[in-house]
């Protein structure tokens, strides 16, 4: 007897023999190959083949048990007609009889391993088989039968190895991603108590550089929003530091704003503070090498988080000190009890005791803004203390204990503006709180004299008015009104009458020191014209301009014409 590969689609089984020579010995050998093969469908092929080698018996058709019902076994030349399917399912998974056209006998030979029905095999024959025919036939099933419950237990133990690695496979991965997780919970619970500690110890930006260094390694810096260093830990800290241009600076910020979180800019790692969407400041770590990985941004946001909270504090604190400061400032200038302003004051930081100078700014052109208001405490913050500041319509109003030196603020709050038409007025000494209103009227006052003297832009003192000093506060309006009417009514009534202004020219003229040209030139009239004016005041007025205590007078009458009157005619 001749055996070929019995695993292999389209193996036969060729035995010279005539099939009264085969015993049941053979079977045995039948068995080797249909344990072997590893295909259920080329099993019953090859059990199907083998039914004819047993004696004068036919395979009709072979099945097999599906999810689905009976799927009939293709490659084997059967010749049971497909009637024989739908009768199989009648059997209902029972052995049995199978009537069939033109058959005797035809038999259902169940196919069965530990877990139920496998499939059939259906066998015909002119007459039923003898005993030993029914022996050979039923071995023959069985050993299929054993065959096919192998490959169905190799299968699933197949299966279960492929789960089993598959479950060792995600067992490996979890315990991975629980030692990653457990590895950054450790170091966000790290980073959270870090900078708790920070937060608890009222620790600011230093503390908060500090922290962030120690957690990343990396020199961590804090910024402004305009670029100017405010706190650096750690090493390599350039001096000078290296300040960028406006133009620079605000395209970095939006450059991070645009992102959510740490932004990479050149050899920086950076964040923004800003809680309400204000730029408070700039959280940096430097980091050349790139070597900043996850860890580092995340140390490096929530850093970002305790400097937003420290600034807004700090802004809110800010805010709130200015505003008591400008109540405090508003009442004294109009005038408050004393022992209340020290009590304010000191709450504030200001000691009041000191003697002090109220000091006007105004600057045409720049409107009252923050802007104005940071540039003039920004030139006045050579002095010993912070002044108390406040607005009082296009004017800035100052409390300052440091008498300013000459134009030093005036040149600085022009270079701070970029203008210099702008004028200042400073107050006498004030030594207590009640003075202070008297030094306020000082300070306008001489304000007003610079803005109507020939420089208008500058700085003048009260104590250097001289002369105009009885223009001050003191002197009753009824008097000064009456003096001018005494020596400018004249000129007044005829300048009404005539829509002239005789009254402005003598003014001019005096101011400019009794010169013809420079007079000329401010009144931008010809010195013809200058002349022929002059000569119409003397003559209206019956004023000798000649006469030295008639020009002191005439003099005077023209500034309190014009300073305390406001040229009301």
């Amino acid at each position: 007897m001749t055996r070929h590969p019995s695993n292999t689609a389209g193996t036969e089984w060729h035995d010279p023999r005539p099939l009264a020579a085969l015993d049941p010995h053979g079977l045995l050998v039948l068995s080797h190959t249909l344990f072997t093969c590893a295909e259920q469908s080329e099993i019953v092929r090859l059990a199907m083949r083998h039914v004819s080698a047993l004696g004068p018996y036919h395979a009709e058709a072979g099945y097999l048990a599906t999810g689905d019902g009976l799927s009939r076994v293709r490659g084997h030349d059967a010749r049971a007609p497909r009637v024989a399917d739908a009768r199989m399912t009648e059997l209902g998974e029972a052995d049995g009889c199978v009537s069939l056209p033109e058959r005797s006998w035809t038999w259902a030979y169940g196919l069965r391993g530990a877990g139920g029905l496998l499939g059939y095999i259906l066998v015909s024959s002119q007459s039923g088989p003898d005993e030993q025919g029914h022996f050979l036939l039923s071995t023959l099933v069985g050993i299929a039968s054993a065959a096919l419950s192998l490959t169905v237990t190799r299968a699933e133990q197949h299966d279960r190895a492929g789960e089993l690695s598959r479950l060792r496979t995600e067992r490996d991965t979890a315990l991975r991603q629980l030692d990653t997780m457990r590895s950054e919970l450790h170091l966000q619970t790290t980073v959270y108590e870090t900078l708790a500690r920070v937060t608890a110890r009222g620790g600011g930006e230093d503390a908060i550089t500090q922290a962030l260094y120690e957690l990343t390694g990396l020199s961590a810096l804090v910024e402004d929003r305009f670029g100017n260093l405010r706190s650096w830990a750690g090493p390599d800290r350039p001096d000078p530091y290296p300040v960028r241009s406006s133009t620079r600076q605000e395209e970095m910020l939006r450059q991070v704003a645009r992102e959510a979180g740490p932004v990479r800019v050149e050899d920086r790692l950076i964040a923004l503070a800003r809680p309400r969407g204000d730029v408070l400041g700039v959280l940096a770590i430097e980091d050349p090498e790139a070597t900043a990985n996850e860890r580092t941004r995340f140390a490096l946001d929530h850093a970002q988080q305790s400097l937003a909270q420290e600034l807004m504090h700090m802004r809110e604190l800010a805010e709130v000190e200015t505003r008591l400061r400008r109540r405090l400032i508003d009442d004294l200038l109009e005038g408050t009890d004393e022992t209340s302003a020290y009590a304010r004051a000191e709450a504030v930081g200001h000691d009041l005791q000191r003697t002090h100078y109220v000091v006007v700014v105004h600057w045409p052109g720049n409107a009252v803004s923050s802007s104005f208001t940071r540039a003039v405490e920004q030139a006045t913050a050579t002095s010993a203390t912070r002044p108390l500041i406040t607005r009082r319509g296009d004017r800035m109003v100052l409390l300052t204990e440091a008498r300013p030196d000459d134009d030093a603020v005036y040149t600085a709050l022009a270079r701070e503006l970029g203008t210099p038409d702008g004028a200042i007025g400073v107050s006498s000494r004030c030594d207590s709180p009640e003075g202070i209103p008297r030094c306020y009227q000082e300070a306008l006052r001489a304000l007003e004299v610079r803005q109507n003297s020939r420089r208008r832009s500058g700085t003048t003192f009260f104590d250097d008015l001289g002369l105009y000093r009885i223009l001050g506060p003191g002197n009753d309006l009824r008097e000064l009104e009456d003096f001018v009417r005494e020596w400018l009514g004249r000129l007044i009534d005829y300048d009404a009458g005539h829509d002239t202004e005789l009254v402005e020219t003598l003014s001019r003229y005096f101011d400019c020191g009794g010169n013809y040209d420079e007079a000329a030139a401010a009144l931008m009239v010809h010195r013809s014209t200058l002349r022929y004016r002059l000569q119409r005041i003397r003559e209206i007025s019956h004023r000798d301009l000649a006469d030295v205590d008639t020009r002191l007078n005439l003099q005077v009458a023209t500034r309190v014409w014009k300073i305390i009157l406001g040229g009301r005619r």
